[in-house]
């Protein structure tokens, strides 16, 4: 392994003033052309080696410039240098691409401006890639036509033409793993039920084990029975009796092949804007909207980003699996579609149509007052503008928006929906380690957790974390003899660490600068996190599980920025025997973050233990995360968003159609007219 010089430092190489009006915003999304361009300078390279390497790309995305090359940029940007004269940011990008089966897993960065591979890294021992959609579909194919593994379907009883369906997982880590463990995918099998065509929902015919390729050697490694008893097996396999699928029955949710109609008294509601949406975007990805300016990301690990708010799946890959979105379906009313550009095996750009959907939508009531003496009322609705992606990621959907209001705060709206991951249960029994949601099938109990990164400039990129608490006060004659007063505890976190959501004490963290003060309060200026006091990781403080996964041991972290330091679980995620490079790591160096410029990660999830209704699809488990202004701004910001008119938002007064002929329809007023 071998590392070349930082590409942050040192002078840029010489270009003309042609090639740098051309250069592109540093933050702009990888080119198809610029994908091109990277592969083959790598193939260049290892071509030049003594024994060049057969490679397959597994992944092609852009490498996030250091912050001090990128800030000056954006300095310059803001106070409107032209583009020209702008300071030099250099253009690379990241390729990870493998070798012999996997064994040889490298990540280069490679420079656009210099046309050359400046550093070479990869996972350690015991370490490996992460699973491209290539291989798992590779993996798919050969696991479901297996004679070993269509002897064993066979064996079920099963009808001569039935269709198994393969979902290729990651295989994990457990006690049994180690440094020399192959790289492996397991398998898990549905039968699709018959006659049902492939639309099917395979997850009501789960198959009673699990064949596990071996990534390394591409064979077959084995096929691992199943558990399929109830409360009363224990951890006993090959309980059931005779053939143990019989009593799987078809439970539908695709509209062609459902047991009963559908709804027929739904009416139908547009979303329409005839005047054209409030936002604009230019450079590709630069959006403006309601005082808000930001640029739109996406790479194949993170998928959508935000600038400096991304988001992470590092086994599958978010962007690897970002959903096509539709018009109309996914998406209502004025839509802007951003795309992005993957790779193939071969390190050919792939296009990823429209993985991003931009629009924006009624808030509801923004804010409201009724003059107490008038009697008259103001009234605002709120306008907010919506960013979506969709993943699939083997049966679940995940559905991430970023939601920005025209009040300064940001939302995080996580979804999650699709299929639950189901197995085998024998006929008449239940389970403690799930439910049963349809005759033979047993959803497990499970979580899901995330990590949020928020890398902050609060008016400058030195900023401090305060821990916020609302703590009762004694009840004293001097201090509070009525026994109703609290006071508010602020708590910076002067080095880098962690901290808890606590809702007994009104927690909250707000990330503030103190060298900047707001002029009403004399606050330092700041935006704060409440955090969700979701459930943290189950799994025992020994588990193989919890090592990989400290970053889930907490709601908070607080660390310094360092270039580099993304991944909450750690760069390399795929069969890991512990967190390396993660949020413990990090926060283990014991910097200093009081004033500094400094990272606020967030562990936010769900514990979910499946209901009967979350089947045959699930309705959406919906996780709001909020940043808000706190003493940021002088008074309310969205004071000055129109108030809302019955003349442009043409509001219709439902009446009973036989009232409606005999009287007529009335229009309402305009709203701030409205009395009590």
């Amino acid at each position: 392994m071998s590392v070349a010089p930082n590409t942050s430092t040192g002078d840029p190489p010489f270009q003309s003033t042609t090639a740098l009006r051309a250069r592109p915003h540093p933050l702009r999304l990888i080119s198809d052309s610029e994908i091109f361009e990277a592969r083959n300078i790598l193939l260049e390279t290892l071509r030049q080696g003594e024994t060049p390497p057969s490679i397959r790309f597994k992944n092609i995305t852009l490498h996030e410039p250091a912050k001090a090359d990128l800030l000056p940029y954006l300095d310059a940007e803001a106070l409107g240098t032209p583009a020209a004269l702008r300071p030099f940011v250099p253009r690379c990008v990241e390729v990870i691409w493998s070798a012999a089966n996997e064994r040889i897993v490298h990540e280069s960065i490679i420079s656009l401006d210099a046309n050359a591979e400046v550093s070479r890294t990869g996972p350690q021992k015991g370490q490996h890639g992460s699973i491209d959609r290539y291989e798992a579909k590779s993996a798919a194919e050969k696991i479901v036509n297996h004679p070993e593994v269509r002897e064993a379907v066979k064996a079920l009883g099963l009808a001569e033409d039935v269709m198994i369906a393969c979902d290729p997982w990651m295989y994990g880590a457990d006690r049994d793993n180690d440094e020399e463990t192959h790289k492996f995918i397991q398998g898990y099998l549905y039968a699709l039920a018959p006659g049902k065509g492939p639309e099917s929902n395979q997850y009501s015919y789960p198959l009673p084990f699990s064949p596990v390729y071996d990534v390394f050697t591409g064979e077959l490694a084995r096929i691992e029975p199943m558990g399929t008893g109830g409360r009363e097996d224990g951890l006993q396999l090959n309980t059931a009796d005779g053939l143990p699928m019989a009593h799987c029955v078809p439970n539908e949710y695709h509209a062609d092949i459902l047991d009963g109609p559908q709804r027929t008294d739904l009416q139908p509601l547009h979303v329409t804007q005839p005047e054209g949406p409030s936002f604009n975007v230019t450079d590709g990805n630069c959006v403006s909207w309601q005082k808000w300016r930001f640029r739109v990301g996406f790479n194949y690990r993170e998928g959508m980003t935000i600038h400096d708010v991304p988001m992470d799946l590092g086994d599958a890959g978010a962007g690897s699996c970002a959903n096509n979105l539709r018009l109309g379906c996914d998406c209502l009313g004025t839509i802007k579609y951003f795309s992005g550009w993957l790779n193939d095996e071969n390190g050919m750009p792939v296009p990823a149509e429209n993985v991003i959907c931009m629009h924006e939508q009624d808030g509801g009531i923004g804010w409201k007052h009724t003059h107490r003496l008038t009697h008259h009322a103001s009234v605002v609705r709120a306008r907010n503008l919506v960013l979506q992606s969709i993943i699939t990621v083997g049966n679940y959907e995940y559905i991430f928006a970023w939601i920005f209001m025209q009040n300064g705060n940001v939302d995080l709206e996580v979804r999650a929906t699709g299929i639950l991951s189901t197995s085998l249960i024998d006929e008449g029994k239940t389970s403690e380690w799930g439910n049963v949601v349809s005759p033979g099938t047993l959803a497990a109990n499970h979580q899901h957790l995330f990590s949020m990164r928020v890398d902050p400039m609060i008016d400058g990129a030195r900023n401090t974390v305060v821990q916020e608490d609302s703590a009762p006060i004694p009840q004293t004659e001097d201090m509070n003899p009525h026994g109703n007063a609290w006071r508010v505890v602020k708590t910076p976190f002067e080095t880098s660490g962690y901290g808890d959501a606590d809702p007994f004490a009104n927690r909250c963290f707000k990330i503030v600068n103190e060298n900047i003060f707001n002029p009403v309060s004399g606050n330092p200026v700041g935006y704060k996190l409440v955090p969700q006091p979701c459930q943290l990781l189950l799994a025992g403080k020994d588990s193989v599980v919890r090592k990989r996964a400290k970053f889930s041991e907490h709601h908070i972290w607080v660390t310094k920025y360092h270039d580099g330091d993304l991944w909450a679980a750690g760069k390399w995620t795929n069969q890991s025997l512990e967190e390396i490079d993660g949020l413990a790591d990090y926060a283990s160096r014991g910097d200093g973050v009081r004033d500094e410029d400094l990272v606020l990660w967030h562990t936010f999830g769900m514990t979910h233990n499946p209901r009967v209704e979350d089947f045959p699809v699930m309705p959406v488990e919906i996780t709001t995360i909020s940043l808000k202004p706190a003493d940021f701004f002088t008074r309310n910001p969205a004071l000055d968003v129109p108030r809302s008119k019955q003349s442009e938002n043409r509001s219709v007064l439902y009446q009973d159609p036989l009232e409606a002929a005999v009287a007529g329809q009335a229009q309402c007023g305009d709203c701030d007219k409205a009395k009590l």
